[in-house]
């Protein structure tokens, strides 16, 4: 039996990736999963990735998201914003650094559960699951128990019964959710480092495989100070705002 603390999304922001850490710490966590985007939109890219890779060392899964990929090469779906965040990125990292973002696996399965930065039916497509709907293919595709993903920068969980259906279920933050066992699940677990949910402090989850439960929690961190870094670095000020608006 273990506790994962599931964190993704953080792009590049120390502040809120060490608030997660301090987090965490003390709450009997076993492993850290990290479910892709180290990097993009946020001014410490560097550190993220040092970070990052220090815990592999330590035994973290880390998997790969789309911002990490773009930093070998440049997905010309990116809109204007996120590709001029790449290109700035690209000029803050050494050759390892690119190379560990480059290694990183698109998805890992462990035990019953798989964890993958976006759709676990094609991973490499980036597919954001936002809906019964768009979660569907990922139930499809795998027989695992429980899929956990980012990419979305909203928390979310859907289930999946015998019969096929899927259906979400409602999130409180700090409230666990109980993965009842007649069904499958999938959770997409929000944004360290930008949230897109109207609620600017950082977001991630703990999964606990003995209680059979997943909690989503937020943290308060310097947000002020991150968007006055974006703002130095010169990037678009709409990365700035977003930071302190959490949409």
């Amino acid at each position: 039996m273990a506790r994962y603390a599931l964190l993704t999304d953080i792009h590049a922001n120390r502040e809120a990736f060490e608030a997660v850490l301090a987090d965490l710490a003390g709450r009997g966590i076993t492993r850290i999963v990290i479910l892709g985007d180290i990097v993009g939109y946020g001014p410490d890219p560097g550190w993220c990735v040092d970070r990052a890779k220090a815990l592999a060392g330590e035994g973290a899964v880390i998997v790969q998201g789309n911002h990490d990929a773009a930093i070998a090469q440049i997905d010309n779906s990116m809109n204007a914003i996120a590709r001029t965040a790449i290109e700035w990125t690209c000029g803050q990292l050494d050759a390892a650094q690119g190379a560990f973002l480059e290694g990183l696996p698109l998805s890992v399965a462990e035990d019953d559960l798989i964890f993958v930065h976006a759709s676990a039916d094609c991973p490499k497509d980036w597919i954001y699951v936002t809906s019964e709907r768009s979660a569907w293919p990922s139930f499809a595709a795998t027989k695992a128990r429980a899929i956990f993903c980012g990419h979305v920068h909203v928390p979310a969980i859907y289930s999946c019964d015998l019969s096929s259906r899927v259906q979400s279920q409602r999130i409180t933050a700090g409230m666990p959710v109980p993965l009842i066992r007649s069904r499958r699940w999938l959770a997409v677990v929000g944004a360290v480092g930008q949230p897109r949910d109207g609620v600017p402090e950082a977001a991630y989850a703990i999964l606990d495989t003995a209680k059979n439960e997943v909690t989503f929690r937020r943290v308060p961190y310097d947000k002020a100070a991150t968007s006055a870094k974006v703002r130095a670095a010169g990037l678009p000020e709409t990365l700035a705002l977003r930071l302190l608006r959490g949409s």
